[in-house]
């Protein structure tokens, strides 16, 4: 599915329908809350919080919620220790990355639909939001290596059929990205 196509000056453009923009904004907010605000707003979190953070003896523990620990994964699985310290200067900039990379997707997201033109670095965070859209949905499915297979056993009266099919729906949207950006 060729969606995305290069432009001349090093960027893509796509053109979305109303709906295809609607669900890809109805996508990205959850991560966006997930992480920590909501588009247009801050964590709520000072920098004389993050620096007690950082200064204190306690370490950050892996998240509970299973997606946010995709999304937040651990540096050192076999050694939580390490883990902890690593987390605790790694995760505040690694969040304020995923909610820029999400925002960014909003801003260039026309509401009602129609054409996208970003450039080579929206395009690039597009890509990092997307993908952590897609981690979100694998998650929750429990998709593995063999998603054609999961597709196909579902009982087409399954409601998870729906977010299934959004889900290989993402990932031809992402595949058409990184092609484009290949050219």
């Amino acid at each position: 599915m060729e969606m995305f196509r290069r432009t001349r000056d090093g960027g893509v453009s796509v053109w979305l329908s109303s709906d295809e923009a609607m669900l890809l904004r109805a996508l990205v907010v959850p991560v966006m809350e997930m992480l920590g605000a909501g588009p247009g707003r801050g964590t709520g979190i000072s920098a004389i919080d993050e620096l007690e953070a950082l200064l204190s003896d306690e370490q950050p523990q892996t998240p509970q919620d299973p997606v946010l620990a995709r999304l937040l994964p651990d540096a050192y699985r076999d050694d939580p220790a390490a883990a902890g310290e690593f987390r605790k200067y790694t995760e505040s900039s690694l969040r304020e990355s995923k909610k820029y990379f999400a925002q960014t997707l909003l801003d260039t997201l026309p509401a009602s639909g129609g054409r996208v033109r970003l450039t080579g670095d929206q395009a690039r965070d597009w890509l990092r939001a997307l993908n952590d859209v897609r981690l979100m949905f694998g998650v929750r499915l429990e998709v593995t290596e063999d998603f054609e297979e999961q597709l196909t056993a579902l009982d087409p009266r399954d409601p998870k059929i729906t977010e299934f099919e959004v889900y290989g729906w993402l990932g031809a949207v992402q595949e058409s990205l990184v092609q484009a950006l290949a050219r």
